[in-house]
C-alpha cells in the first residue's frame, strides 16, 4: 500500500478503488472495512493482517475439497446465526479473525483463498442468500453452512426458506446470477446499511451511504438518506447543499420526474430552515 493510500480517508480511497477498472474483491472489501478505522494506521494494519491470513489459508490447498476442508473443518469458519447484523460480519478482516460472519462475507473469504490457490469459485446473487458456484457448472455451495452442496433444487428449497417466498413464485436460473465485484461490495454496503441504520449510527451510517452512492447510484433514494444522516448530526447546511446538488445535477430534470424533483427540494428548505 502507498503513502498516499494510507493518508487518504476511507471514503475517498474506496472511490478512487472503484473508479476504474474491475478492482480486486480482496481490495474491496478491504477498503469498505477500514471505514470503520478511520486511524489510518490501524486499517492499514488490519488490512496486512487479513492478506497475510488469506495467504496463509491457501497454503496447500489443491482443490475445491482441500479448500473446503481447509475453511470449514481445520479453520472452522461459520455463519453467525446468534448475532447476524453485528456490523464485524461485513468486515472481511474481522470475519478472518472471528471466523464467523454472513453469506457473503464467507463467500469472500473463499472465493480469495480459492484464487490464491488456483481453485475459481463465482458469487451468486440469489435473493435472499448469498452462494458460491464452481464456474461453467451447476454446483453451488454454501458458505454460511460449512461449505453445504447444493444442487439448483437445493438452491430453490433455500431460497424459499430464506425469503418465504411460496410455489406462486417462479423460481429459475435468473435467481442465480453471477455477481460482478462491484455487486459484491454494493451487497456487503447494504448489509452495513441496514446493520448501521437499525442502530440509527449516524457517523458509521454517513461514510456507508458515502461509499455505497459511488457505486453507479442514480435514483434520489440514497442521496435522501444521507441528507436525513447529516440534518440528525445537526449538519443543516451541508444537508440542504447536498440536496440541492443532486436536484441541479445534470440531465436530472430529464431522469426524474418533477414530483420526485420538487420533493427533494422541499427537503433541501426544511433543512435550511433550522437554520434560521
Amino acid at each position: 500500500m502507498t503513502e498516499p493510500d494510507r493518508a487518504a480517508d476511507p471514503v475517498s480511497r474506496f472511490l478512487r478503488l472503484v473508479t476504474g477498472p474491475e478492482p480486486g474483491l480482496d481490495d474491496g472489501a478491504l477498503a469498505i472495512a477500514a471505514g470503520a478505522r478511520p486511524d489510518p494506521a490501524a486499517a492499514a494494519r488490519a488490512t496486512q493482517r487479513a492478506l497475510m491470513a488469506l495467504d496463509e489459508l491457501a497454503e496447500g490447498v489443491t482443490g475445491l475439497e482441500s479448500l473446503l476442508h481447509r475453511l470449514f473443518t481445520e479453520a472452522g469458519f461459520t455463519g453467525n446465526t446468534a448475532d447476524y447484523g453485528d456490523p464485524r460480519n461485513s468486515f472481511l478482516p474481522d470475519v478472518l479473525e472471528r471466523r464467523t460472519g454472513i453469506p457473503i462475507t464467507l463467500s469472500v473469504v473463499a472465493i480469495e483463498v480459492g484464487r490464491r490457490a488456483g481453485v475459481p469459485l463465482e458469487g451468486v446473487g440469489m435473493p435472499g442468500h448469498f452462494l458460491l458456484r464452481v464456474p461453467g457448472t451447476q454446483r453451488y455451495l454454501d458458505a454460511f453452512d460449512g461449505g453445504r452442496r447444493l444442487d439448483p433444487a437445493g438452491c430453490e428449497a433455500l431460497f424459499r426458506a430464506t425469503t418465504g417466498a411460496g410455489p406462486d413464485v417462479p423460481f429459475g436460473p435468473g435467481m442465480l446470477p453471477r455477481t460482478s465485484t462491484r455487486q459484491i461490495l454494493a451487497r456487503i454496503l447494504e448489509n452495513l446499511r441496514a446493520s448501521y441504520g437499525r442502530a440509527k449510527d449516524h457517523a458509521a451510517l454517513e461514510w456507508v451511504l458515502r461509499m455505497r452512492l459511488g457505486l453507479r447510484h442514480e435514483g434520489p433514494e440514497l442521496i435522501r438518506e444521507l441528507g436525513a444522516v447529516l440534518a440528525a448530526q445537526a449538519r443543516w447546511d451541508e444537508a440542504a447543499r447536498l440536496l440541492e446538488s443532486w436536484v441541479d445535477g445534470p440531465g436530472r430534470g430529464s431522469r426524474s420526474g418533477a414530483e420526485v424533483l420538487e420533493e427533494v427540494r422541499l427537503e433541501a428548505r426544511r433543512h435550511r430552515a433550522h437554520l434560521n
